[in-house]
């Protein structure tokens, strides 16, 4: 399938640094509770992410990351996620986060 330019500017991905995460136990998965600042415009979202494998939650804090900001909120046992993490699988299908290698300012938008 193929997509036009149009139909990716759709997608709202935005550069948000992570402020918090913390274990999601509820989750059916692994995952964790995260809390990230998209800058002003956008502020504060929160999220769930399937990243423990990779990740401890302390190494978390302070790194960017990219997300979707534009899709409707999931509400994923007691945990509203309202913007969606971006990473890739490795080799054994673990995700690994996706974020700019040097520091740019937040909510800078991905095109």
């Amino acid at each position: 399938m193929t997509v036009t330019v149009e139909d990716f500017l759709k997608l709202d991905i935005r550069v948000g640094r992570i402020l918090a995460a913390e274990p999601f136990p509820q989750a059916r998965r692994p995952a964790y509770r995260l809390r990230l600042d998209f800058g002003p415009g956008i502020g504060e979202k929160r999220s769930a992410a399937q990243i423990t494998a990779h990740y401890r939650p302390e190494e978390l804090v302070g790194r960017l990351v990219l997300a979707v900001v534009n899709f409707p909120a999931r509400q994923i046992g007691p945990v509203r996620s309202e913007v969606l993490v971006l990473g890739v699988p490795d080799a054994a299908g673990e995700v690994v986060l996706v974020g700019p290698d040097r520091a740019v300012p937040l909510g800078g938008r991905l095109f």
